[in-house]
């Protein structure tokens, strides 16, 4: 039986379930996402596409075929170019609606399809650019979008035009063209009159914010067309290196007075709509709740400290309208303290810094007074609405331990920990991450602080396991026989977790022990921080993670609270000054990192983010031993937070002092 074109649309089309939710407000609204885009409904579209662009016969009989090489070989018995051609893109469309894109692929890349017909060419590349997209094929989508116009996605019919132009920009963003993804939207805006308009000028900026300043800056000036113009200007003005928090702000509003009319300007992307009001409802009055006597108080007043450097350096703070109180958060139980503090006209209460006062704070079902925590619930313990959580978490960097012993292919590790309940959550969130790289730990020694760590290291490294079995065949064979021990040979690295002098004992037994050629990481316990490359010569070669703050040469705020403050700026009191300088920045910012996914601030202790939960992640830099001395190491790729949107990166990234996001 031979089928025509025509008369195979109904069937396809029931198949898809396309017809039925074409005008369907689900299917109205632009795909968001490559998951969205990968739906089947995706493929009926494009089988519609096909199916509508002629009414050709198909010379080829109805056969049941199940792979690709079966249909390729069939169209290569037709003579006829277009009946075979759109023969091909129907079972391609086909396979894509079974979910076989790896099948749909072999086929549109294949001879046959090289030189599609002038009117088969755009369904090709619409199901071209489905597959790409949803396989994730960097190189495809760079071959699909070579020679592509910003108005290629117009070549169908009007109902079908939100999808296609929607698609072709997924396709340009993952060929790494950001630009021309964006520009491709800002089209669909114009195009689409029917379009949501929300969500699509929220993907162009998110777009924009991935573009080089120096390519921003140079497509600024060349560009023609008013809306992309005022899209590239806003970019711009917003990018602009040194722009401070308060200053955006009033860019964008400036921005907005002189493009009246432009569709960005009537409707701001979200994050841009937050950042602009934001200045006008950051918090005023502020209490900073802090351990001043007791065993925390050291730590208590270097947080202390650096709030309120931050706080005097920021330059966007109207000091009149701003004020700041510190109250010792060991006068009373907190509980007590915080219902008092609820009832007076506090904006913002930033504390607990002890982990037993936040335990009380978390019984709460919500709390009156938006609350900044200096430190974490524990592990399964929901935050109540209005708690955020910021801290040093030790846990934040065994995690990124574990992603860059993935990036750098490492994946059975032996671990050497501190036993204790400390070492316990470091340890559970070190697994819990290389589970997710499909690595794993092989081997986890815990020691205590007046453990033989020779004895540790053997027994981490099997060296007391070989000199056993060794044992074992002496008595067993009654002979004395020449023995060497061995280290375990299934290990890729180490991760030692120790503070400097335990980890200057540690790292030399590692060599004697026969694991000298193993990497070793560590968290920034291992590093006292301030140079000391006399003793750390025992530490060469180990490779660790920590803040900015410590790492970084230069630093405008550390230098200038070391010459007031001297001694309260570096080692460990100096992260706990530069944890409370970021206490301050995130004070203004917290409804900006909750309402926009993605959002990130340039820290003193790392690139903060916001879990859908409010708790803080930081994300830190990272440097090696070498000579005794720390030499900076270049961030691992992917390092640092995305989301659906692959939002990850600062506006700009100026001193933190400046405040910009």
């Amino acid at each position: 039986m031979t089928l025509t074109s025509c008369e195979l649309m109904p069937e396809l089309l029931n198949f898809a379930g396309f017809s039925s939710k074409l005008n369907h407000p689900e299917h109205a609204e632009p795909a968001m996402t490559n998951k969205r885009l990968a739906h089947p409904t995706i493929a009926g579209l494009l089988a519609a596409i096909l199916l509508t662009a002629g009414c050709a016969g198909v010379d080829l009989q109805s056969q049941v075929i199940s792979t690709p090489a079966q249909a390729l070989e069939l169209a290569s018995q037709e003579r006829n170019q277009d009946t075979a051609q759109r023969y091909l893109l129907r079972i391609a469309s086909r396979f894509q609606q079974q979910g076989d894109h790896q099948g749909a692929r072999k086929l549109l890349q294949s001879e046959q399809l090289a030189q599609p017909l002038p009117e088969l060419t755009s369904q090709k590349r619409l199901l071209a650019m489905n597959g790409a997209v949803t396989l994730k094929d960097q190189i495809w989508a760079q071959q699909i979008t070579a020679n592509l116009s910003t108005n290629s996605f117009m070549e169908v019919t009007p109902e079908l035009l939100n999808r296609a132009g929607n698609l072709q920009a997924q396709t340009l963003a993952l060929a790494g063209n950001p630009l021309e993804a964006a520009k491709t939207l800002i089209a669909l805006t114009q195009a689409d009159s029917s379009a949501n308009a929300q969500p699509l000028h929220d993907r162009i900026w998110q777009l924009l914010k991935t573009i080089s300043n120096i390519q921003l800056s140079s497509a600024d000036s060349r560009e023609i067309g008013y809306e992309a113009q005022g899209w590239l200007e806003l970019a711009t003005q917003v990018r602009s290196p040194g722009t401070g928090f308060d200053e955006q702000g009033r860019t964008i509003r400036r921005w907005q007075s002189n493009w009246p009319g432009h569709p960005a300007a009537q409707l701001l992307p979200s994050e841009l709509k937050l950042i602009a009001g934001l200045a006008a409802s950051r918090p005023e009055q502020i209490v900073l709740a802090l351990p001043l006597n007791g065993p925390l108080t050291t730590a208590g007043k270097a947080i202390r400290d650096g709030f309120l450097a931050a706080y005097f350096s920021d330059t966007s703070v109207d000091r009149e309208a701003t004020r700041i109180r510190v109250v010792d958060s060991k006068q009373k139980p907190f509980g007590e303290l915080y219902q008092e503090l609820a009832k007076q006209p506090v904006d913002l209460l930033v504390g607990p810094l002890d982990k037993d006062a936040l335990a009380e704070l978390g019984k709460l079902p919500s709390l009156p007074l938006q609350t900044l925590a200096l430190n974490y619930l524990p592990p399964g313990v929901s935050a109540p609405a209005g708690l955020y959580q910021f801290g040093l978490s030790a846990e934040d960097e065994a995690r990124q331990i574990a992603d860059r012993l993935d990036a750098e292919g490492l994946k059975r590790i032996l671990v050497i920990i501190p036993s204790g309940e400390w070492g316990n959550r470091v340890e559970a969130a070190l697994i819990e991450q290389m589970a997710k790289h499909s690595g794993r730990i092989i081997g986890i020694q815990r020691f205590l602080r007046e453990d033989n760590l020779r004895a540790v290291t053997a027994d981490l490294l099997g060296i007391n396991t070989s000199r056993d079995r060794a044992i074992d065949v002496e008595r067993t064979i009654g002979l004395n026989i020449e023995f060497e021990a061995r280290r375990r040979q299934d290990a890729q690295a180490i991760v030692m977790v120790a503070e400097p002098d335990t980890a200057r004992q540690l790292n030399p037994l590692f060599a004697f022990y026969f694991a000298g050629d193993l990497p070793v990481y560590a968290p920034s316990i291992v590093y006292a921080g301030t140079p000391a490359p006399g003793r750390d010569r025992d530490l060469n070669g180990v490779i660790f993670t920590d803040i900015p703050w410590v790492l970084d040469e230069k630093n405008s705020l550390r230098d200038e609270a070391g010459s007031q403050l001297p001694g309260a700026t570096r080692g460990q009191l100096g992260r706990l000054f530069a944890m409370g300088a970021d206490a301050w920045h995130l004070s203004k910012r917290l409804p900006l990192l909750k309402q926009v996914p993605g959002a990130t601030i340039d820290g003193q202790t790392g690139v903060l983010t916001m879990t859908p939960s409010g708790s803080i992640r930081r994300y830190q830099r990272w440097a090696r031993f070498s000579s005794g001395n720390v030499e900076l190491l270049p961030a691992i790729p992917d390092s640092l937070p995305k989301t659906e949107n692959n939002v990850s990166l600062p506006l700009t990234r100026p001193a933190i002092a400046g405040g910009a996001l």
